[in-house]
């Protein structure tokens, strides 16, 4: 689904773009895109609100932190959150629909 133009989601800004049962938060770090659910596994927090150091984004919450590239939390493997596939395509922002799911 597309959900932006490149042009609108500068590096270092992020979006939420809501289809299906799916809120994802879309990220903007040096010009490379990553998608996750909105939504911290710990209590639910806004993950678009978060800090963005380098491929990590902190939940704004509680301070959970995950890796962008993987959605696995940064300090073991207690939690995770779902994915996306981003894709640029003819100056658009595509978001798979369904999470990616890991084997």
């Amino acid at each position: 689904m597309r959900v932006a133009d490149v042009a609108s989601l500068p590096p270092g800004e992020r979006l939420v773009a809501s289809f299906g049962r799916y809120d994802v938060a879309v990220f903007n770090v040096e010009g490379e895109f990553f998608a996750l659910e909105n939504a911290c596994p710990h209590q639910g927090g806004p993950m678009a609100d978060g800090w963005i150091e380098g491929k990590t984004v902190t939940c704004p919450w509680h301070a959970w932190c995950f890796d962008l590239r993987t959605g696995k939390m940064t300090l073991g493997d207690f939690a995770s959150i779902p994915r996306f596939a981003v894709t640029v395509e003819q100056g658009g922002i595509f978001v798979s629909t369904e999470p990616i799911e890991d084997v």
